[in-house]
């Protein structure tokens, strides 16, 4: 059973927990991210994105006069004031991305809540982009500031075609929202020279990293032009053929299957495991579905559900987070869940709730929402304080501040937010994610409206209107009112965790949902349980053999030192607990083993005294400075 996400416009979120979210990055994130764009935030690296694009307007303007412009060399991932001359381009190859995801959570945010201050600065990082747009359509201001000749040479590390994505979501969200064509246009010129520049009989080329894919989906649903969805359904098609074109555009012989990093080691339909960088991949994975969806490809449908279920089920920390190295920011192996070396960028779990909602759209099961939740309310919303002012771009499910500092095999293990980063991919991405929360929440179909996420909202379905409210997150409680325009079923998810529930109306049961017929208006209500549970974790799982973890309903919770003393490592939880909550906090008990000095001993049973351990949700640790967390738990 197929289903359809429902546009942002028809969904008002009016949720207890959600609307304090989306206030934050409404009231605080976003314009904090609009200083940070222009280099106004005291003590934050340096993002040079706007200005970037005032150079390239700059070059555009020399250019049409006939005026000689310099050339500087495009041979780097990072361009800085040490390496570079002040005039050429700075930052990272794909720093214009920034501006489009934040003008893409800027759309979304009109959408729920008009604020014509906020439309006044994006429409005047509109009007700089467009300026900085080549007559052709071109419009990458590394290429543009440094040189023209050089266009689409380097589609393995220079983010071309990643950029051109996000442009494209940026303008569809914006035109969504308010209507305003300026940068739809530009984003629709630059595919028009994406689509004639690959292809069949053209370049066979696909990027380096994958965006481009699902934005050229965006644009043929926005825009109705086919050559956009055929383009799309090239790049996936293309993408792993042999010889590997990331080979033939830099002239050398395909010697061996490689590129596992890009996800091009092999044609994406032979693709069975989750590899290489994980952001890159469920990007990927999301355009996949896409073109599936569209493209009725069910043997790509079948690749997508492989590489599903390699992650679900062998490569998904407890948090959502996925990708366990530093190394290339990547999957490894599967069980290999390292806590306290875990990458989990937060990026990488957005683009997996991508990949969830993509997945429901094509065959409706509860395990995607799961998932998708399970990402939301733990990796996702730990990558921002809350302040909304500082950010974590990996999430560790364990830090000890000291082998932070310390140990290089985790300097990238951060006990405390930054401010920003020169490689700032993550703000705006939450941002984005959250502003949009809504189209990841409902779906409908001819005859049914889904709720994957109990997030309280107006709906304004083809099939009638929905309210939803909702005290999920606290005591489990749904109340939905339906005014159908027919008879209708709704669908409503029973997620995982649960062990018991209750529900209003006769239903049946089918891959997760429960179905309730619906002729005329009704009031149907549900509850599930949210007591806290015990959960393990495979015994393949080294990193957690003889551990547990603590959730009550969707949320992860994790001890901190600021709560329970340094040397967390000493924690054993007592099995047979039973729970109780203290505010935001759950109690339990435990013992705490008295410490040794001695490095090695006869083994004897390790003296420990009783003690009451506090656990916190995980998405809310390190807002109280820097401190321990551990998430899983030695028991008795």
């Amino acid at each position: 059973m197929m289903s359809k996400h429902i546009a942002l416009k028809n969904i008002r979120i009016n949720d207890p927990f959600w609307n304090d979210v989306s206030e934050l990055v409404r009231q605080e994130v976003i314009p904090y991210q609009y200083e940070a764009l222009y280099d106004r935030v005291d003590g934050a690296e340096k993002s040079y994105c706007i200005e970037n694009f005032v150079k390239a307007s700059a070059v555009v303007s020399a250019l049409k006069s006939g005026e000689e412009v310099p050339v500087y060399p495009v041979d780097k991932w990072q361009y800085t004031d040490d390496n570079c001359d002040e005039n050429a381009f700075h930052g990272w190859v794909f720093q214009d991305s920034d501006a489009y995801k934040w003008l893409e959570a800027v759309g979304y945010s009109l959408s729920n809540h008009f604020d014509p201050e906020l439309k006044k600065k994006a429409d005047g990082i509109i009007d700089i982009i467009c300026s900085a747009q080549l007559d052709n359509g071109y419009l990458d201001t590394l290429y543009i500031i440094n040189d023209r000749s050089r266009v689409f040479t380097n589609l393995r590390d220079y983010h071309e075609l990643y950029c051109f994505g996000h442009l494209a979501e940026g303008a569809v969200s914006y035109f969504n929202s308010t209507g305003d064509r300026r940068l739809l246009d530009a984003a629709c010129r630059f595919a028009d020279l994406i689509c004639d520049t690959f292809g069949e009989n053209k370049k066979r080329g696909y990027g380096g990293h994958e965006i481009a894919e699902l934005a050229l989906v965006k644009l043929y649903e926005t825009t109705g032009e086919k050559k956009y969805l055929e383009t799309a359904e090239f790049f996936v098609n293309e993408r792993g053929k042999k010889p590997y074109y990331f080979d033939v555009e830099q002239g050398r012989e395909t010697t061996c299957d490689a590129y596992h990093y890009n996800q091009a080691h092999r044609p994406v339909r032979q693709q069975k495991e989750a590899v290489g960088h994980a952001v890159r991949a469920v990007y990927l994975y999301s355009g996949m579905a896409d073109v599936a969806r569209y493209c009725d490809d069910k043997e790509l449908y079948t690749s997508c559900n492989n590489l599903w279920n390699n992650i679900e089920k062998r490569k998904l920390y407890i948090t959502g987070g996925i990708g366990s190295t530093v190394d290339g920011e990547a999957f490894t192996f599967d069980y290999d869940l390292p806590n306290d070396l875990a990458y989990s960028e937060t990026c990488a779990s957005i683009g997996l709730i991508f990949f969830a909602r993509r997945m429901a759209e094509l065959e409706v099961k509860s395990n995607f929402a799961d998932v998708a939740e399970r990402a939301l309310y733990n990796t996702v919303l730990s990558g921002m304080s809350e302040d909304g002012k500082s950010f974590f771009y990996v999430n560790p499910l364990e830090v000890n501040p000291e082998a932070s500092r310390r140990d290089s095999r985790k300097f990238h293990i951060k006990p405390v937010r930054q401010k920003w980063f020169a490689c700032a991919c993550c703000p705006p991405n939450l941002a984005r994610l959250i502003s949009s929360v809504g189209e990841y929440a409902f779906g409908e179909n001819s005859d049914t409206f889904f709720v994957h996420q109990y997030i309280g909202a107006d709906v304004q379905s083809k099939l009638g209107e929905i309210k939803l409210k909702s005290s999920y997150t606290s005591d489990g409680g749904v109340k939905i009112e339906v005014k159908p325009n027919s008879k209708m079923k709704l669908a409503l998810r029973i997620p995982s965790w649960c062990s018991g529930y209750e529900l209003s109306h006769d239903y049946s049961l089918k891959d997760g949902y429960a179905y309730v017929d619906v002729d005329g208006e009704a009031v149907i209500t549900a509850r599930f349980d949210v007591k806290p549970r015990l959960v393990r974790c495979s015994n393949r799982v080294r990193a957690n053999a003889g551990k547990v973890a603590v959730m009550r309903g969707p949320f992860v919770y994790c001890a901190e030192s600021v709560d329970n003393g340094d040397n967390l490592q000493m924690l054993v939880l007592d099995k047979t607990t039973r729970f109780s909550q203290q505010g935001e906090f759950l109690i339990v008990d435990g013992w705490r083993e008295k410490p040794s000095d001695e490095l090695y001993s006869d083994f004897a049973e390790t003296e420990k005294e009783r003690c009451k351990i506090k656990l916190h949700p995980y998405y809310r640790w390190g807002n109280r400075g820097e401190n321990e967390m551990q998430i899983y738990l030695r028991y008795e």
